[in-house]
């Protein structure tokens, strides 16, 4: 006989009684007390948090030797939870079918299995919807703790002590499906730790007063308490409600009735989806109407620039200096920096490459990373004096994907590498180098004015219509994400090849 309101300590010690007599799960009635109040404040003997650990004692009483795996004590603290009264045989029958099943729960499709974890995911599920619904209602200065529970409670009255002075008081009604209260109010303790509550349920109810946190598993009545905030509710909700999005089954999912009727702003639902497809046809017939003019003005001073509108800067510092304000693709938005181009303004070989990486975003200087160190190692075994070519990239903001602390690099779309463009066109026409150099697909792509295949380009040469001559190979970071060794080491030494016959064409310019 359990009293069943979710103390799995109370199962706990009768489970491990009845496992050391080997006793069957076939053999035990488990049952929960009915209209027996119990002790709320009463000490309990401390108990083991793992059977495990009761097992030497138990051996001279008992040949049955115990062993729990921590998976099942996790489980059965939260189903314990659950309202179901079947689940004191379940979670028996589990253990003791666990001393000779030790991979039983990674079973997935065994039938105690399965139904413990839909009463695990139930009971995690209410325990969210408690923590998102709960609704504190002010109490009165005239109204203290104590005497709101002895109000709602029976047949026990709680002794919560002194009330703070100056701390305000709340209240809150809520109905959950199973026994979570005792599971759930150490996160309102941590939340509104600043202020006294009450948080009063069918199946029990917490007191904080600043000091003690108070858990009885007696039932409680809504003393229906109301508060100024209540109007606060409704006029917040009613602003928010959007009747082109209005999905009634999905709200009857997701928030049950029995939720809603515990809200203040519930009796405005009815009324708000009646009228929700006059207010749709509404919001339509705006939408059709012109916007405000300065809307225009707005949207204007938000376009990307264009190549007509905008005036080419004389000079390669002129132009630096205006790419730091580049606003031409969204980029923009998530990056440091603008990282523009490097090196003598009358270079006669460039070197583009595809877009900063983060150590590139964070200096304002291209190539400085991983990706750049190994370039100018291997231009340097080749005779290639970097300082004495320009270096940029095809697109100058740093494109990536946050991911924890670290930001991982993300290729950038046609969209992007045709805004940025415009810069790359203006250091061609502003350096004019004899040769450029087109590091990996973007940069070709780049280059051309349209997408070509690297592998049709690769360590050769070819004259561009503007008098220039080109040159392709791989990016540097290419060789960085190789895995295989050996693989590696051939790539490096083609890279090699293609910057030795770049230095050669360099030296006859």
């Amino acid at each position: 006989m359990l009293d069943g309101k979710g103390d799995f300590g109370e199962w706990r010690d009768a489970a491990r009684r009845l496992l050391m007599a080997g006793t069957l799960p076939t053999a035990v009635d488990w049952r929960e007390r009915q209209g027996v109040a119990a002790d709320l404040f009463a000490e309990v003997t401390p108990v083991p948090a793992n059977l495990d650990e009761e097992r030497e004692g138990a051996r001279s009483a008992s040949p049955v030797q115990i062993t729990v795996p921590r998976a099942f004590m996790t489980l059965a603290e939260t189903v314990i939870c659950h309202s179901d009264p079947g689940r004191f045989g379940l979670l028996y029958r589990t253990l003791w079918r666990l001393q000779s099943e030790r991979n039983l729960l990674d079973i997935v499709s065994d039938a105690d299995v399965v139904r413990l974890q839909a009463m695990e995911k139930s009971v995690r599920r209410d325990s969210h919807k408690m923590k998102a619904f709960v609704r504190f209602k002010e109490i009165g200065a005239g109204t203290s703790t104590t005497d709101i529970m002895d109000v709602i409670v029976h047949p026990v009255s709680l002794e919560t002590g002194s009330i703070a002075i100056g701390r305000r008081r709340f209240f809150a009604w809520f109905e959950p499906d199973h026994f979570i209260v005792a599971r759930v109010a150490p996160f309102f303790q941590r939340r509104f730790t600043d202020m006294d509550w009450i948080i009063a349920t069918p199946k029990g109810s917490a007191v904080w007063d600043g000091t003690t946190l108070t858990v009885t598993s007696e039932p409680a009545d809504d003393p229906k308490l109301t508060d100024d905030a209540d109007t606060l509710w409704r006029t917040y909700y009613s602003n928010i409600f959007n009747p082109a999005r209005l999905k009634v089954k999905a709200m009857q999912s997701e928030m049950p009735k029995k939720y809603w009727k515990n809200l203040p702003e519930a009796d405005l639902i009815p009324g708000l989806i009646a009228g929700a497809e006059e207010r749709v046809r509404e919001m339509a017939k705006q939408a059709m109407k012109d916007p405000p003019a300065f809307h225009t003005r707005v949207r204007e001073a938000a376009m990307p620039k264009t190549e007509e509108s905008t005036a080419l800067p004389g000079t390669l510092d002129a132009a630096r200096a205006e790419a730091r304000d580049c606003t031409r693709c969204p980029l923009y938005c998530k990056a440091t920096q603008t990282v523009f181009g490097e090196g003598p303004d009358d270079a006669k070989l460039m070197f583009v490459g595809e877009q900063p990486g983060d150590q590139e975003d964070l200096a304002g200087k291209p190539f400085v990373g991983p990706a750049g160190k190994m370039f100018n190692t291997i231009a340097g075994e080749v005779d290639l004096d970097r300082k004495q070519a320009y270096v940029t990239n095809a697109v100058k903001h740093f494109k990536y994907e946050p991911r924890g602390k670290r930001r991982i690099h993300q290729k950038p779309n046609m969209g992007e590498i045709r805004a940025c463009r415009w810069w790359l066109k203006l250091e061609l026409e502003l350096i004019r180098p004899k040769l450029v150099v087109a590091m990996g697909a973007t940069a070709l792509t780049s280059v051309m004015n349209h997408a070509e295949k690297l592998g049709d380009y690769r360590s050769r040469k070819v004259d561009l219509d503007d008098g220039r001559a080109l040159y392709t190979t791989v990016h540097p970071s290419y060789l960085l994400r190789i895995p295989d060794e050996g693989r590696k080491r051939e790539e490096i030494d083609r890279f090699r090849e293609d910057l030795h016959a770049i230095k050669r064409l360099s030296d006859h310019l």
